[in-house]
This record gives structure tokens, C-alpha cells and sequence, in this order.
């Protein structure tokens, strides 16, 4: 198998909004691989005093932000799947920096095999950060009941939300392994650590 990168084998992790993502690069943590979280950086880079937060205001109002200096996160995110355009504009000045950053990341986290979070992957085409593409998947309807117990998202609001997303068909199409997360925890570990090994496999037989 060629890498299109030095070093590491880079899984790039997908799914659904409430597929279990987390939960997933979790485990696969738990298991000593290096996960690198879009999410979590697009937090470093909207953190308070930064000069993205200062450009978001600018683009969307001083509204969003919080009396601490903090980006209210699910008030902006219901307005960016509400309309495509500001959706594109908030894309417009987040992505560039975080991928900037998971880039950064993958070339100094070391290990056989490395996973990458990045809820877009199949929206935005990034296929050339990463080597293959891994589908966390579930039914939509449970995707929905997930999003709406987490975030007290209404049914309308849900529905936006995915319908902003790929469908599930289109991931699954583009997906070069699947974890089908529609039981229980026991059940996901199990497949985690199936897919681990397969990982470690495939990470050996790359050419230095």
C-alpha cells in the first residue's frame, strides 16, 4: 500500500453529526493511537482573544460572543445551517486555519497510524490530508434522536443539520472502511480494536 504522506498512515474519521465520532477517536485514543480533532481545534483557534474570534464578530455580530470573550458556539451554528451563505462564510474564515493546524499535528504526532476527526471530510473533498477514509454510521433517525437529547436541538433544527451534511449514502460511498455504530459500547469497542489491528496491518506494509 502507498501513503500519500511520510511517516504515519493517516485515517481520516467521518460521520454524521450524533454518529459517534467522539466516542469512537476515543477509543481508538484508548488504544495509543494519536488522534488529531478538527473540533477541537477549531476551539483553539475561536479561543477568546484570538484574531479569528475578532473576524467572526465582524462577520456576524459582537451577539455571538460571550460577556468572558467566548464564541457561543451553538447559537452560530444554528444560524450557519440555516443559511448557506453565512455557513460558507463562518467555513471561509475557520478551515483554513485549522487544517493549517492538523497538518502541523500529523507531521509531529508520530505512531504507525494516525486518526484524524474531521466531521466535513466527505462534504469538503479533503481527501488529501489523509490516506483512508473511515465512516462512523448510523441510521438518520437515530442521528437525530441523539442530537436532540445532546443539544435539545427541535426536530426542525436536527433536520436542518443533517440536511446541510452528505446523506449517509454518500459517505458510505466514499468510505474505504465502515464502523456501524448502532448498539451498544460493548459492540463499537469491538470494532474499534478490529479496525486498530487492520490499521497496524496495513501501517506495516507501507514502504518506509
Amino acid at each position: 500500500m502507498d501513503t500519500r504522506h511520510r511517516g504515519a498512515l493517516r485515517v481520516g474519521l467521518t460521520g454524521g453529526i450524533a454518529s459517534g465520532k467522539t466516542t469512537v477517536a476515543r477509543l481508538f485514543g484508548a488504544l495509543g493511537a494519536p488522534v488529531i480533532d478538527a473540533d477541537e481545534i477549531s476551539r483553539e483557534v475561536t479561543a477568546p482573544g484570538t484574531p479569528l474570534i475578532v473576524r467572526i464578530a465582524e462577520r456576524f455580530g459582537v451577539e455571538f460572543i460571550g460577556a468572558d470573550g467566548s464564541l457561543d458556539r451553538r447559537a452560530l451554528r444554528r444560524v450557519a445551517f440555516a443559511d448557506p451563505r453565512a455557513r460558507a462564510d463562518l467555513e471561509a474564515l475557520t478551515h483554513p486555519a485549522i487544517l493549517q493546524a492538523m497538518e502541523q499535528r500529523a507531521a509531529e504526532a508520530g505512531g504507525p497510524y494516525q486518526v484524524l476527526v474531521i466531521p466535513l471530510l466527505v462534504e469538503k473533498h479533503r481527501t488529501g490530508l489523509i490516506d483512508r477514509i473511515l465512516v462512523v454510521d448510523c441510521e438518520e433517525a437515530l442521528q437525530i434522536r441523539r442530537l436532540q437529547a445532546r443539544d435539545g436541538s427541535t426536530l426542525e433544527e436536527a433536520r436542518a443539520i443533517l440536511a446541510a451534511q452528505a446523506s449517509r449514502a454518500e459517505r458510505l460511498q466514499a468510505a474505504d472502511d465502515v464502523i456501524p455504530n448502532s448498539g451498544d459500547l460493548q459492540a463499537l469497542r469491538g470494532e474499534v480494536e478490529r479496525h486498530h489491528l487492520r490499521y497496524l496491518e496495513l501501517a506495516a506494509q507501507a514502504p518506509p
